[in-house]
């Protein structure tokens, strides 16, 4: 199956997460033209008239035809009551790409339809993934373990094997992938694009405390601590910052999941994700705060050297 339109003429089949607090406009601006989908939440613009403002400079400093796509994630669940105004504002910039979240929901893919722009679910099982292209989503983020934030607790061979067993629209993977070779290995699973979060954190267009940055680049997959605790539905921090926090990572108590809470984070004196530090697994490939353009430089060498030793193998393989 062919690509839509907005993804047909990037550099790298990547889509950068939406990342709480630490995506804006100057994050976005960078991925985009380094050649990956740039992507921020709704909720990073506050007040929400900011939002207008951040879609209206998207807009106008990106090219008019498309070539460097941008998306807007969407909270649908009930708990955030700013949806049909940011709804709104997407669809009066029209934006071509919208990733929702926390329960798809049939009019949200309608009204984006509306306006020409393509729905991207994130999912944590095929359950999920069912429901959201009943609901009109015309592609779905495959959330598997190891990924930043709500990470689910599946492998991405379970998960992507699952799914491709009868979805064959364009599939986003999620789950500590750091490396150009863990690109190539998103697309030998069946994905059409590796979905990275962590390591744009330590960028230095990122929104992101110094300290968050650098515990990034000194961190492991060891580092990463998973718990529902912060917002009441699961995700993975980073152990340093729940320390600092005063909390014991070995023994955090669970959360009611029906307080979840995804405006800051409030199930606890420290706030996710303020002081509760999101992020994956994958952080150990991190090795420096860069650029964004000199991180999808590194992304992308690796990525052509992994098919080029993937394709080496294969002609050995079969003399």
């Amino acid at each position: 199956m062919a690509l839509p339109a907005p993804f047909d003429k990037l550099r790298l089949p990547v889509i950068a997460a939406p990342m709480f607090i630490v995506s804006g406009p100057e994050l976005v601006l960078a991925q985009c033209r380094a050649g990956i989908v740039g992507s921020f939440p709704a909720l990073n613009a506050r007040p929400a008239a900011q939002l207008d403002e951040w879609l209206d400079r998207l807009t106008g400093e990106l090219p008019a035809d498309g070539s460097r796509p941008f998306a807007v994630n969407l909270i649908v669940h009930k708990t955030n009551n700013r949806l049909d105004e940011d709804l709104a504002l997407c669809a009066k910039w029209r934006v071509p790409i919208v990733i929702t979240s926390l329960g798809a929901r049939e009019d949200v893919s309608a009204a984006v339809h509306g306006w020409g722009g393509i729905v991207l679910h994130d999912v944590i099982d095929n359950t999920f993934a069912r429901k959201a292209v009943e609901k009109g989503a015309d592609g779905l983020v495959a959330v598997a373990a190891g990924a930043g934030g709500h990470a689910g607790a599946q492998s991405p061979f379970a998960l992507m094997q699952e799914i491709r067993e009868w979805f064959s629209g364009p599939v986003a993977l999620s789950g500590a992938i750091a490396c150009g070779r863990s690109i190539l290995a998103a697309q030998a699973m069946g994905a059409d694009f590796a979905y990275i979060g962590s390591p744009w954190i330590a960028t230095r267009e990122a929104n992101a405390d110094e300290r968050y940055k650098q515990a990034i680049v000194d961190g492991g997959a060891s580092d990463i601590v998973y718990s529902n605790l912060f917002t009441g539905v699961h995700g993975n921090y980073l152990r340093a910052s729940i320390v600092a926090a005063g909390l014991d990572p070995d023994n955090l108590p669970h959360s009611d999941p029906s307080r979840m809470d995804f405006g800051s984070g409030g199930n606890t004196a420290a706030k996710a994700w303020k002081d509760i530090w999101g992020s994956g697994q994958g952080i150990g490939a991190v090795k420096a705060v860069e650029s964004v353009a000199q991180r999808v430089d590194t992304l992308a060498a690796q990525y052509d050297a992994a098919r080029r030793e993937l394709a080496g193998r294969a002609d050995l393989s079969v003399r």
